[in-house]
């Protein structure tokens, strides 16, 4: 059994709809049948309360199992989904990057504990938390793929450029074999120009990486 392909779903900027994509996109491969583990990997832990489960103190999370101090197996919640797993997250995992700063192979530690479980998966997504620092490093080491939602607003291009100067130092010094995956367009308004442009830009840099599917804005996105 092959082992599962595993998606970073990673914007360094917040309410771009990043937490909103990665629930919807697992819940739809499950649904599809494809057997699916979702890790939390934002301590705002919203994937998790998205999917029903109060994380808030929940133990283990993916707190104990980047620490160490729990198997992943162990921090594996199921949810009301057949084929769609959880690893919670909470406001626990914000210490996790200050305890890892001396730790060896720190920029390893979730690609190691997924090793431990992917096999019994299609499908693993990381909800990246919306910053650049050592979990989402992390979410990168341990992804085939990077899946980018981007919100068709001002200085969306200017984040764009500075995830994408971290994605290739991940893959120049820690992962080489990490992909774009895809731009997912996110918060698009038809009735306004900037989207419009915004589109029109992000197209003619990153041609067919930009997924056909544009999110439109909505109050419940975030």
């Amino acid at each position: 059994m092959a082992d599962a392909r595993i998606i970073a779903l990673s914007n360094q900027k917040g309410g771009v709809g990043k937490t909103t994509s990665a629930v919807n996109i697992a819940a739809s491969l499950a649904a599809a049948e494809y057997r699916v583990l979702l890790v939390d990997f934002d301590p705002q832990g919203n994937a998790s309360s998205a999917l029903g489960v109060e994380a808030r103190n929940i133990k283990p999370s993916s707190y104990e199992m980047l620490i160490q101090e729990a198997e992943p197996v162990d921090c594996i919640v199921k949810t009301e989904l057949s084929c769609l797993d959880l690893i919670p997250a909470n406001q626990e995992l914000i210490g996790a990057e200050i305890e890892l700063v001396s730790a060896l192979g720190r920029e390893h530690r979730l690609k190691d504990a997924l090793s431990l479980v992917k096999h019994n998966y299609d499908y693993i997504l990381i909800d990246c938390p919306p910053a650049l620092g050592l979990l989402t490093v992390n979410a990168l080491v341990a992804a085939h793929g990077i899946l980018v939602p981007l919100q068709c607003e001002y200085f969306a291009l200017e984040g764009l450029s500075q995830l994408m100067k971290t994605v290739e130092l991940v893959k120049k010094f820690l992962n080489p074999n990490l992909d774009l995956e895809g731009i997912l367009l996110t918060m698009f308004d038809r009735r306004n120009n900037l989207s419009h442009q915004v589109e029109v830009d992000v197209r003619e840099h990153f041609k067919d990486l930009v997924l056909s599917t544009r999110i439109p804005r909505n109050v419940k996105l975030g």
